[in-house]
């Protein structure tokens, strides 16, 4: 069925119109344009390459309501590259590119009386982003043009210093007459590093959060299953098929944040086990704390540490994979790492400060500095060890408001990599560059508005 946004907006108003109670409707837009420069962006580039530079362009259209019990939520969304289509073109971009498509589509209902201010649980059904803490193990992905997105259930409790959410998704290409196989790299999928590129098959979850006077702590339970699958060899090449049943991975941990005075300290801790989306045995750790000082309503500067465990012993895999995250985040802003290629199954350490300058409140400047290790060792094609140092990286963004609804934002980064980076086991890369660029220049425009009816 064709999908158009005046379509969206019609059906709302009739809803809004037939509803015998108070009702709210929520219109919203954002185009967001970013312009980039890339000479070594997600790994280091060959001597020989020459930088790219391009403009990609998400354009989003999401429509609200929300009434007695009722919350519902759509958002259709357009991603591409300037130029990526003629200018003549009478249809949009094949399936394998980005593109046109329901990024949101979700209903909330609410299984308890909205008067009852003790407690309330909610059923959240449909394609729907999800973000805890952080977001390091779940989050939207927004700095990726085409974000991401799930299709799930999840039920909400709330009261009064505590949320408990319980989410459940199971995935199928098709409607199926029989057996439930799922392949896991349907077409368009962001073949990002996390999951060797493989979408998972199904999960479930259950997240808590406690708040306490200096802060709050969290946990997380995570289990995702991947179709198991064999690799046949068919004219020489290998071919993936898939199987019966699925491996399952399970990722707990905890997460805090805390303030005192005028500084916040963030800690979090994850172990993960059972098998990987290729069927290995796995047994892995993530560790993270940092510290950011308040120096006056202006300043603020703080030092931290992530420590991913890697490798492998026997047929264990030791290699810690950060889920449905948002890396870009969190191991500098080139994405070299759990984002946009692959660096083997090292594993990482990253140790960096970060520092927040607000002259204004329309204006914020920043400035990181990561210095990166391999967790575990590092060979060259002879079997020699190198050194388990990855590189430097240095990024700095401006940010600019110039209205409640335009946003300005442009940032420069520098990584300063080592042969061990390039080497054959994390990013393969002969004769690779020794200094590496990106910057990028972003346009943010969001409107939104609101309106009430009876």
């Amino acid at each position: 069925m064709k999908l158009t946004l005046s379509g969206i907006y019609c059906i709302i108003l009739l809803l809004v119109c037939h509803t015998e109670t108070t009702a709210q409707v929520s219109l919203s837009a954002q185009l967001r344009t970013r312009t980039e420069l890339r000479d070594g962006q997600g790994a280091p580039l060959p001597e020989s390459s020459d930088p790219a530079f391009f403009t990609s362009q998400r354009t989003r259209l999401s429509a609200g309501f929300a009434t007695y019990r009722l919350k519902f939520g759509l958002t259709v969304q357009d991603v591409r590259i300037w130029g990526q289509d003629a200018s003549t073109i009478n249809k949009t971009t094949t399936q394998d590119n980005n593109g046109m498509m329901l990024h949101e589509a979700w209903a909330e209902i609410g299984l308890t009386d909205t008067t009852n201010k003790r407690y309330n649980l909610a059923l959240k059904l449909g394609r729907q982003e999800l973000m805890y803490d952080d977001q390091r193990l779940i989050g939207n992905l927004d700095w990726l043009q085409q974000a991401r997105r799930h299709d799930a259930a999840v039920i909400q409790f709330s009261s009064p210093g505590l949320v408990v959410h319980g989410g459940f998704a199971y995935n199928q290409n098709k409607e199926n007459a029989s057996g439930t196989k799922y392949n896991q790299t349907p077409p368009g999928n962001y073949t990002g590093n996390t999951n060797a590129g493989s979408m998972y098959k199904s999960f479930e979850y259950l997240y808590a959060n406690r708040k306490y006077k200096t802060g709050n702590v969290s946990f997380l339970f995570f289990a995702d299953q991947f179709n198991k699958y064999h690799i046949n060899i068919e004219n020489n090449v290998p071919v993936k098929t898939w199987d019966n049943g699925a491996w399952s991975r399970f990722t707990t941990g905890l997460h805090t944040m805390n303030n005192f005075g005028k500084t916040d300290i963030t800690a979090s801790v994850y172990y993960q086990t059972g098998h990987t989306s290729a069927g290995q045995k796995l047994s892995a750790a993530l560790l993270a704390a940092s510290l950011l000082y308040n120096v006056n309503n202006k300043w603020s500067i703080g030092p931290g540490i992530d420590y991913t465990t890697g490798g492998a012993s026997g047929n264990i895999s030791h290699a810690f994979d950060p889920l449905y995250g948002t890396a870009h985040k969190f191991w500098g802003f080139m994405d070299y790492f759990y984002a946009a290629s692959a660096f083997g199954n090292k594993g990482l350490t990253d140790c960096y400060v970060k520092t927040r300058f607000k002259p204004s409140p329309l204006l914020q400047l920043s400035g990181d500095v990561h210095q990166f290790f391999s967790a575990s060792a590092v060979y060259n094609n002879t079997g020699n060890t190198l050194t388990r140092n990855f590189g430097t990286e240095v990024d700095v963004v401006a940010s600019y408001s110039l209205t409640k609804i335009i946003g300005f934002e442009a940032g420069y980064s520098h990584f300063f990599s080592t042969a061990s980076l390039s080497s054959a086991g994390v990013k393969n890369i002969t004769d690779a560059k020794k200094n590496n660029n990106w910057a990028y220049i972003m346009v943010n425009i969001k409107p939104a508005f609101i309106f009430n009816a009876r």
